[in-house]
């Protein structure tokens, strides 16, 4: 299975496009003290990759990715709320969506997001 990050890096000869659906989702975030603390949370999740970019870090996982305030909160030592958590985010890919005060999830299948719509 092709992973999102296999391309990081590779001379544009060596780039492969594919027109299927992967279901990935993630973020990139710039280099910071609350990236930090997001990325090495979510390091300990099952089927997320971290990668540790200059100035950059991505997260990327498989279907949905939870992120929960009151986890990133406690890592980071002081309150983070979905909206510091998109602040903190460069850019995303996959539907984003606030399920409640406490979670922000994605989702590389946009049918499974449609149910919080």
């Amino acid at each position: 299975m092709s992973v999102h990050t296999d391309n990081i890096f590779k001379p544009i000869q060596d780039l492969r496009f594919e027109q299927t659906i992967s279901h990935q989702c993630g973020v990139t975030m710039n280099d910071s003290v609350e990236a930090r603390a997001i990325a090495e949370l979510m390091a300990t999740k099952p089927g997320i990759t971290v990668t540790y970019l200059p100035a950059m870090i991505r997260i990327d996982g498989q279907g949905k990715i939870e992120f929960k305030m009151g986890e990133i909160s406690e890592a980071l030592g002081r309150e983070m709320t979905p909206h510091l958590f998109e602040i903190s985010t460069s850019t995303h890919y996959g539907r984003m969506v606030m399920i409640d005060d406490e979670t922000v999830a994605l989702f590389g299948n946009m049918d499974d997001a449609m149910a919080y719509e």
